[in-house]
């Protein structure tokens, strides 16, 4: 294509209005941020709208905005209880952490240290009294976890927690209107598109939105599902309730990060078996409950768990597919790819979009 200064302009102007459009968002990122929050929300709480607004009382129908407000009530219910639940479990081990004494906790695995130590000593060539890994490893623990590191984030915690107030008031006004106006969100949607594009804008958002309904309450059921396997599996070897819950919650909170997330979870969780072993049993013995409990379970959930949600949810199987929509997405067939969570998870996600969107067209 020949390049002329009316396409070197257009490229310049279109530039400019990216350039601008981007600093803008960042500018007012945190507005951007409660916007999307609120999107969110609104997305999986408009099924609960539709349906309180739709019920009658003795010939008298419940307004919109009323089914909005109740809808928003049960949201932060459910968010208040799960921080009820987990937010004390979860600094209960904090603080069990801070008192814990890692020179005990070293000399516990003192064997499986002490040939490692010897094989360090053997592999490098070095004297016995030049390095002791077990004093390395104690150290190494206090200085990870002590408690002036806990009470900086306990510090830390409170100021997020105050200066959330704001965040929190904001997320409910706008969650509010969207839910209370269903076409809020898409009028400020189609506002930057031409008029004639306006209905098949509007027809795959609707769709769109119906789909990230089910998908985001297929990742929440995933994460919920796992950490209720966890937490029962390790109440099942005899760990103590408390534990097991914190390792349950652990793994399906960092479910949700591909790749990383499991590992991390699989770390923090074999640590805590390690400071607070299963009664009966030895540190190296706990270890191995949890680690191949963990895969076991992450096993079932990668293979077994995740193709039911997202295919039954996002309504996406492997027949929906193409070879280029395979090869672009996860390089193979997405039910193939079910041990993979980021690629399976896309590849449902981007298959129901791009129905949602021909739909529309």
């Amino acid at each position: 294509m020949r390049t002329t200064p009316q396409t070197f302009l257009r490229f310049i102007a279109g530039a400019a209005i990216a350039a601008a459009v981007l600093f803008l968002v960042w500018y007012f990122r945190s507005i951007v941020v409660y916007v999307l929050i609120s999107a969110v929300l609104a997305v999986m709480g408009n099924p609960l709208v539709k349906r309180l607004a739709a019920l009658h009382v003795k010939g008298w129908k419940v307004p919109r905005w009323l089914a909005a407000l109740a809808t928003l009530i049960v949201i932060w219910v459910v968010l208040a209880t799960l921080c009820s639940l987990f937010v004390p479990l979860v600094f209960n081990k904090i603080y069990q952490l801070s008192n814990v004494d890692f020179a005990t906790v070293v000399a516990s695995i003192e064997e499986p240290i002490a040939r490692a130590q010897s094989y360090l000593h053997e592999f490098f060539a070095m004297p016995e009294s030049t390095f002791s890994l077990s004093e390395a490893l104690a150290s190494a623990l206090k200085q990870v976890i002590d408690i002036e590191s806990l009470n900086t984030v306990f510090a830390s915690i409170v100021n997020v927690v105050l200066s959330s107030v704001i965040a929190i008031f904001s997320i409910t006004f706008i969650t509010f209107f969207f839910l209370r106006d269903e076409g809020l969100f898409y009028a400020m949607i189609t506002a930057m598109f031409p008029e004639r594009y306006h209905e098949n804008i509007t027809r795959a958002l609707d769709s769109v939105t119906l789909l990230l309904a089910r998908y985001f309450t297929g990742i929440l059921s995933e994460s919920l599902l796992l950490m209720v396997a966890v937490s029962l599996t390790m109440m099942a070897f005899g760990m103590k309730a408390a534990d097991a819950a914190f390792i349950g919650l652990v793994m399906g909170v960092m479910n949700v990060v591909p790749y990383a997330g499991p590992l991390i979870g699989g770390v923090v969780s074999v640590f805590v078996g390690i400071v607070t072993p299963i009664g009966g049993m030895t540190v190296g013995h706990t270890a191995a409950v949890i680690i191949g409990s963990l895969l076991i379970l992450k096993g079932l959930d990668d293979f077994v768990l995740q193709p039911t949600l997202y295919s039954s949810r996002v309504k996406a199987s492997a027949g929906d597919f193409s070879r280029d929509s395979d090869r672009r997405v996860a390089g193979r067939n997405p039910r193939h790819a079910a041990g993979d969570s980021l690629l399976y998870r896309t590849a449902c996600l981007r298959q129901g979009v791009l129905l949602a969107v021909q739909s529309g067209a």
